[in-house]
């Protein structure tokens, strides 16, 4: 079974009410970050607010989308009672394997959290209108890193080609090293 194959077998239905709960703790967390630390920089949209989007359990992690007046972040945290993920250092890059394919992700600490990492999908956030526009385009970005890739059809071979010698072709030579004569 493929990396991808297990990650789509173990998206736990059972654990998604505490995967929201995690998102519900995370969106408290940056709310207060916003308040305290960000409202007044210049990368704050006033329009946006904080919001968790989409968050699932997928094995021993939960993953789901992070919008705030600032970014929007394709995150990935422990889920609480399952296995640690493997140790990393701050701001190194990690991979997570997914339903959707395998995606990279930078490691971050969050005071009161812990370790979270980040894969960030836009930032700053002022292209988007509203709210509900964050919101449907989290959701969009959700959907696709939990859908398997579907299987493409293979081309068809392109008919056998005879390569074209380009010296013999730039000097008049015919394949069988004879000189073309023109007439």
């Amino acid at each position: 079974m493929s990396e991808i194959a297990r990650a789509e077998a173990s998206i736990d239905v059972a654990g998604d009410a505490l995967a929201r709960s995690v998102g519900a703790r995370l969106a408290a967390i940056y709310t207060e970050i916003a308040e305290r630390s960000m409202r007044d920089l210049p990368v704050y949209d006033p329009r946006l607010s904080v919001e968790a989007v989409g968050f699932t359990a997928v094995g021993d992690r939960v993953v789901g989308v992070l919008t705030t007046p600032w970014f929007m972040n394709l995150v990935v945290c422990d889920r609480p009672g399952g296995a640690p993920a493997t140790p990393a250092v701050k701001g190194a890059s990690v991979t997570h394997v997914l339903p959707g394919g395998e995606f990279s992700f930078v490691v971050g600490e969050i005071d009161g959290f812990g370790r979270l990492d980040s894969a960030s999908l836009f930032s700053p956030m002022f292209d988007f209108a509203d709210a509900a526009t964050v919101r449907a385009t989290a959701e969009a970005a959700i959907a696709e890193v939990m859908t398997a890739p579907t299987e493409e059809p293979t081309a068809t071979p392109p008919a056998e080609r005879r390569d074209i010698d380009r010296r013999a072709l730039l000097f008049g030579r015919r394949e069988s090293g004879e000189a073309a004569t023109c007439r």
